[in-house]
């Protein structure tokens, strides 16, 4: 991505704090994931698990604090910016495919390659309660980030490797699961219409 070694290597002058504003500005708006910091981070301090610990908690809660923001804007300008961009009848799909799925939607979205602002502004923008929102994002983000910092902590340069070829192919992998979670969840609205016309 042009300009993501300059953006790190300014956040990265300031240690921890910059973990926590990357991670907090991604889960609104802007490109660059946490994990392109806070794994490097963690495999610094992979000897160390009350540092990883430390990384995990700073990295899962500024990330959750930003999808509020999130959720907070989408709530206030998101319908407005869908049906400027959209149409209104695919935001009623949204905020339907929210009010069935909402939970388990921001669950998947957080702990995935997913775009995890967009589904925070969407699910604003669709009145999903930001209790269970928030519930999902910390489940969600502290599996994934939790995840890579065991992995670290255990297998150092291995999971290193994994997760960079994992994450120069993100954008792919998120296509891929997003094209999935399509079908299953027409394959579950087909099967659901089926049992309701026998019965």
């Amino acid at each position: 991505m042009i300009g993501e070694e300059l953006i790190l290597d300014f956040f990265n002058q300031f240690g921890p704090f910059a973990l926590a504003l990357l991670s907090f500005t991604e889960a609104i708006i802007q490109p660059i994931p946490p994990d392109v910091m806070f794994l490097p981070m963690a495999y610094d301090e992979r000897d160390s698990s009350s540092m990883l610990l430390w990384l995990w908690f700073i990295v899962t809660f500024a990330s959750v604090l930003g999808a509020i923001v999130g959720h907070t804007l989408g709530k206030v300008y998101g319908t407005k910016l869908l049906d400027r961009f959209g149409k209104p009848q695919h935001r009623k799909r949204l905020e339907f495919l929210f009010e069935r799925y909402g939970t388990w939607g921001m669950f998947i979205a957080a702990v995935s390659p997913l775009p995890y602002k967009v589904f925070g502004w969407i699910a604003g923008a669709s009145e999903m309660k930001l209790q269970p929102f928030i519930v999902a994002g910390i489940f969600g983000r502290g599996l994934r980030f939790g995840l890579e910092a065991l992995l670290i902590y255990l297998y150092g340069d291995a999971a290193m490797d994994a997760a960079t070829w994992l994450l120069d192919r993100e954008l792919f992998m998120a296509v891929v699961l997003l094209a999935a979670l399509g079908a299953v969840f027409w394959w579950f609205n087909s099967t659901k219409g089926t049992e309701t016309e026998i019965a």
